[in-house]
């Protein structure tokens, strides 16, 4: 995936337990799972903004872009390229790849 979720430094950093995590930004363990192990398809700023919040971080901090192969089910035509932006909304806190309903 190319962005790669850092929540687990961050963890380390403030000595803060996954469930603890969850709690304080009122997602489920579960979804906490899905976005920090680079499972998540999407993540809503509402969500992104609490993390940071709990865990006195900037987004920067939490998200970093590592360039790779197009994902599965992707053409060259369709990856997206360094700076392109694709339309549409994102409507999920964290989906893993494959289970978007």
């Amino acid at each position: 995936m190319p962005i790669a979720v850092d929540i687990d430094v961050m963890l380390a950093r403030r000595k803060m337990s996954v469930g603890e995590l969850a709690e304080r930004v009122g997602i489920t363990p579960a979804n906490l799972a899905v976005l920090k192990n680079g499972r998540a398809r999407a993540v809503r700023f509402t969500t992104l903004e609490a993390l940071c919040e709990v865990l006195e971080c900037q987004p920067g901090d939490l998200l970093r872009w590592e360039p790779g192969p197009p994902e599965d089910g992707d053409t060259e035509a369709e990856a997206v390229q360094p700076g392109e932006v694709r339309p549409g909304a994102v409507e999920v806190d964290a989906v893993e790849a494959g289970t978007a309903g």
